[in-house]
């Protein structure tokens, strides 16, 4: 096959590098990763005369060539970029490139399909932070202007089966992290060696789910939080998700295996006339040659970076959810009100309970007005005294879920997302909304937007409570089409119009606690809700990797009660505010059952966190890697090195005695610093008889010790009982 090279692009930022090589009749991916510095028309040619691999024994007879759409064409054997067919035809697409252009750190690629009849265009930009987004748009093209729009064009829809963003990876990428949980224990942790063969996750409930990939991370063996060359991929797509590491015996081209992902579509799904066109998911990959705090400090570098971040103070939240759950008494919530006040608190939150029929969680879903057995007045007089201690309203709500006890469900049956022949199980007693569906779209809109105006509703907490098993919309005699992705594409357009309505309106994504947790949903809101469990032992490991994508001002933490709701276990409050402090803190607890005692120390700790929190939303996060998974080391550094936050915590026993020296992870080595030890969250039980000398000199006040020391040779930490946490402030001196 002849081939020819036009020209090869190179993108750089923040250390990395994107070099593409423009060939004939596909470009190609010869670098992506670490930085390769300025490099002349000379070196990129020795780059792309290098990029050519062995021709194998009982092989194609040209060498395999990785290219930017992968197909059967190159003789690759992996996952093709595009999968589909018309009518049963046109199964084996051959695209050619016919445009490219470049500038400010974008490249766009053109591509044409005479098999499939589709143009596709693929658009690679390189972020300031160093996070490479990937977007593929598939348009189905009508005949040239001024001929019939279909003549002599096969009538029959085009049916997209797959669009797979793929970009190649090094042979020395031979270990693999992603995450799987469960509700109240999102985003855990799981790793092991890249096989050969495909490693897919496919995600089919409607949305990310609380087992969510959450990010796909493949890394030099070994790799931690402060060390080892990481690549990863993040699928910003609030739906169904495919994501997959994949290594095969030849490799791809020279390069070892691949990192890709893209929208799971159902069977007929996305099906393209002339004219139509797809839009798959954006895809975001990001390398780091400094281990996974690498990678988490490129991505909150990329969202702090968006014109629509959070860019005021984030307000200290009380939640009324486990504070009275469905007990919407006035006077007892103006109570509450006034105790958060006057501790602090800057926004209340009345979460479930208040609309039509809700008295638990069987009935009114999808009644979005006032309750006026429960509310009499409206919602007015809990607003307003809200708003009078200068405190935010928020108010919990679930727009695209419906109860069958409901005058919604009674009057709209066909608004629900099931199949004609009868809906399947409940699931929380309650249904899918279909929210692409037009009347049911603008009714919604219709009633949050009269919510918001009436009552000055400065943010919403935004719950989405069951997978959308069987998400097909309705059709006349019976022909459901698949659903799922007109669902998320309808959400993210009432997001969009309920912002461009109310510009000062903050939303949190909610979804069983953390089961939304991606940067499609967080394009459009404001703040995530990591879990519905408030237990910091639960917490701790759950806001860990939640930050490995989010910074922690888009991490709602809230301090729960003494025992939590979820899982029972006893804790104490040090240990609960410490936890809380390093996110978007808040509280989760009834006020009025506290003493006087009680909330002078919970007032304590919300001055505190209004006193950090400038740091804690801007720093760099950093995580120590240790030996022993009972204890966790993790802070923020500010960018400019000259403050820092430390939490020391154990969450269980464990058989080393204690942690010996310990690096404060983020420090300069050759700078002067000083340490103490912060006491307004309480201060931690010992497991020993006394601390290291040091320790019990910064109990009193600052302590000098050299980044050399910090930083270098680490400090002994103090022996904590299980369950405990200790604060430690750092400045340069």
């Amino acid at each position: 096959m002849t081939r020819t090279t036009a020209r090869i692009t190179h993108l750089r930022a923040a250390g990395v590098s994107f070099v593409v090589e423009l060939g004939d009749p596909l470009p190609r991916v010869l670098h992506w990763g670490e930085d390769l510095g300025e490099l002349t028309g000379d070196d990129l040619a020795a780059l792309g005369l290098t990029a050519d691999g062995v021709v194998l024994n009982n092989a194609p007879d040209d060498a395999r060539r990785f290219t930017v759409w992968p197909t059967e064409a190159d003789g690759w054997t992996g996952t093709p970029a595009h999968q589909g067919h018309r009518g049963g035809v046109a199964t084996t697409p051959r695209p050619r490139l016919t445009g490219a252009r470049e500038g400010d750190g974008e490249l766009v690629l053109e591509l044409a399909d005479e098999v499939s009849g589709l143009d596709l265009t693929l658009t690679y930009r390189l972020e300031p932070s160093g996070v490479l987004t990937v977007r593929t748009d598939i348009t189905r093209p009508l005949r040239a202007a001024g001929e019939d729009a279909t003549a002599g064009q096969d009538p029959a829809p085009y049916d997209l089966a797959a669009v797979t963003t793929l970009l190649p990876l090094p042979a020395r990428a031979g270990e693999i992290l992603d995450f799987t949980g469960k509700w109240c224990r999102e985003r855990a942790p799981q790793r092991g060696s890249l096989a050969y063969g495909s490693h897919v996750r496919e995600v089919r409930r409607g949305r990310p789910g609380q087992d969510a990939p959450h990010l796909l991370t493949v890394g030099v063996p070994g790799f931690g939080f402060r060390s080892g060359e990481v690549w990863g991929l993040h699928v910003a797509w609030s739906g169904n998700q495919r994501w997959l590491a994949e290594r095969s015996p030849e490799g791809a081209g020279v390069h070892g295996s691949v990192l890709g992902g893209g929208e799971l579509l159902a069977p007929g799904e996305i099906r393209l006339a002339p004219g139509d066109s797809y839009s798959a998911p954006l895809c975001c990959f990001v390398w780091s040659g400094e281990g996974l705090d690498g990678l988490a400090d490129r991505f909150h570098s990329l969202l702090r970076a968006r014109p629509a971040h959070p860019a005021s103070p984030r307000p200290l939240t009380l939640n009324t959810w486990e504070a009275v759950y469905f007990d919407h008494r006035l006077d007892r919530l103006l109570d509450l009100t006034d105790r958060a006040a006057a501790i602090g608190v800057e926004r209340l939150v009345l979460d479930d309970g208040w609309f039509s029929g809700r008295r638990d969680d069987t009935a009114g879903l999808g009644d979005w007005t006032v309750d006026a057995t429960v509310w009499p007045d409206g919602l007015g007089p809990l607003a307003d005294r809200v708003h009078g201690h200068g405190m935010e309203f928020g108010l919990w709500v679930e727009p695209e879920m419906v109860n069958l006890d409901s005058t919604l469900a009674a009057e709209h049956p066909d608004w629900i997302l099931g199949p004609s022949v009868g809906l399947g199980g409940s699931s929380r007693h309650q249904y899918v909304l279909n929210v692409a569906h037009p009347d049911a779209w603008a009714y919604l809109l219709k009633s949050l937007d009269t919510l918001i105006s009436r009552y000055g509703i400065d943010y919403l907490k935004w719950d989405h409570n069951r997978d959308l098993n069987e998400g097909v919309a309705r059709g006349a005699g019976g022909r459901d089409r698949p659903g799922v992705h007109a669902q998320t594409e309808g959400v993210y357009r009432l997001l969009d119009a309920l912002k461009e309505r109310h510009p000062a309106l903050e939303i949190e994504s909610c979804s069983s606690g953390g089961a939304r947790v991606d940067l499609g949903v967080l394009a459009r809101t404001d703040r995530v809700w990591a879990s519905d469990c408030n237990d910091p032992v639960e917490r701790q490991a759950v806001q860990r990797w939640t930050g490995q994508l989010l910074p922690p001002e888009l991490i709602g933490a809230h301090v729960g009660g003494p025992r939590s709701h979820t899982t029972g276990r006893v804790t104490d409050e040090s240990f609960r505010y410490l936890t809380a402090l390093f996110g978007h803190a808040g509280i989760e607890d009834d006020l009025t059952a506290r003493t006087p005692e009680e909330l002078d120390r919970l007032g304590r700790w919300v001055a505190l966190y209004k006193e950090v929190r400038a740091l804690l939303h801007s720093g760099r996060v950093v995580r120590a890697d240790l030996d022993d998974d009972s204890t966790l080391l993790h802070g923020v550094v500010a960018e400019d090195g000259g403050a820092a936050l430390y939490c020391w915590a154990r969450t269980a026993t464990s058989a080393p005695a204690q942690a010996g020296r310990t690096r404060l992870p983020g420090l300069d080595p050759a700078a002067r610093y000083e340490v103490r030890v912060r006491d307004e969250a309480g201060l931690p039980a010992l497991h020993q008889v006394s601390g290291p000398a040091w320790f019990t000199a910064a109990l009193s006040g600052w302590v000098p010790l050299p980044g050399a020391v910090l930083a270098g040779a680490g400090v002994p930490l103090p022996t904590l009982d299980p369950a405990q946490a200790l604060l430690l402030e750092v400045r340069r001196v």
